[in-house]
């Protein structure tokens, strides 16, 4: 695993009016790694990627992906610099078919022959999109949904991928595919920042991970570690 750093994330702050959504909140990516985020609702999971993605505008801290200070940045430049975002509820176009909801990943690709390769890869790694490739995005069952966005988000072929909540929603044994899927992503070099309230199913795949209380970090370590940590097996693992 390189040393490198996919993401850093500086003492990010984040209002929402009044509200503070984020305080000094500090976490890192390196290349290669799969970082997990934890938490309640509310504690800044899903904020924290919409900064990274230039979708919320943070009022303090510094965001650097690759190097390269991001902090602020519009979100089609942020996702040219190699970042994808599969957001929270899947949000994939219900009245286009798969293929069609394949295609819009690759807006910024250009390169038409890029595009049909990886798709063929996603039909590859997501047999089922390909068995219903012209059958409408909104017509699939949850976890075929969630393949339908993580498969939208490879063809922009990320460096780093955000997921919010993968496995909301999701039967136990689609989880396990869903979480399969995401390491052989992994593998294949793509770092991942996996934001995700199942801890047993986020911790069993990452290398790091965080946990987030109203807008910091509270625990952060080896998944291993905190798999077996009292605090977090207590609030979020169960006896």
């Amino acid at each position: 695993m390189s040393t490198a750093n996919a993401l850093v994330i500086s003492d990010l702050n984040v209002r929402y009016g009044h509200v503070q959504a984020l305080s000094g909140l500090s976490l890192s990516v390196g290349e290669g790694e799969i970082v997990a985020v934890l938490g309640n609702n509310g504690a800044g999971k899903t904020t924290t990627l919409a900064t990274v993605s230039g979708v919320v505008r943070a009022v303090g801290g510094r965001v650097t992906a690759f190097g390269k200070d991001i902090t602020n940045g519009k979100p089609w430049d942020i996702v040219g610099a190699g970042i994808v975002h599969v957001p929270e509820g899947r949000r994939i176009f219900s009245r286009l078919s798969v293929h069609e909801n394949l295609q819009m990943g690759g807006y910024l690709v250009g390169d038409r022959a890029a595009i049909a390769r990886r798709t063929r890869r996603v039909y590859e790694l997501f047999p089922r999109l390909g068995e219903r490739r012209k059958q409408e995005g909104g017509t699939l069952s949850g976890g075929e949904q969630q393949m339908l966005a993580v498969g939208r988000a490879l063809i922009a072929e990320p460096r780093l991928m955000m997921l919010d909540e993968p496995s909301m929603g999701l039967a136990p044994l689609v989880v396990k595919d869903i979480m399969g899927v995401i390491k052989a992503i992994n593998e294949t070099g793509t770092s991942v920042l996996l934001v995700e309230q199942n801890a047993r199913a986020a911790l069993a795949i990452a290398d790091r991970a965080y946990v987030i209380e109203t807008g910091t970090v509270a625990l952060s370590g080896r998944a291993a570690d905190l798999a077996t940590d009292s605090r977090v097996v207590d609030a979020y693992l169960g006896a």
